[in-house]
């Protein structure tokens, strides 16, 4: 258990100083297009992976719910260029409508 501390402080210590190194840097450094590109990416790379665990898994199983078709629904959605707004309705009647049908 105080490994798992350690490791917690430790990464929160590493989160810390990486935020104030964005402040901390010349403004000039943060503003060439090869930083601006993989800020971006990262981002995208962040948020994908925690989609992929939230709809994939739960506890430390990996399961095949209702989530993962409300997302495959969300992704044609997005993919069609619908609003964030009907994305966001047709994934959550998709996984409703699943589920009232008995899948878990």
């Amino acid at each position: 258990m105080t490994a798992l501390w350690g490791a917690l402080l430790l990464a929160g210590l590493a989160c810390l100083v990486i935020k104030l190194a964005g402040h901390v840097l010349p403004e000039h450094w943060l503003a060439q297009p090869r930083v601006a590109r993989v800020a971006a990416l990262v981002t995208v790379a962040l948020l994908s992976a925690l989609v992929a665990v939230q709809t994939a898994t739960s506890g430390s199983q990996v399961v095949v719910d209702a989530r993962l078709p409300a997302l495959a629904v969300a992704a044609v959605a997005l993919v069609l260029r619908a609003p964030f707004v009907v994305v966001v309705v047709l994934a959550a009647a998709t996984a409703a409508g699943l589920r009232l049908l008995g899948m878990p």
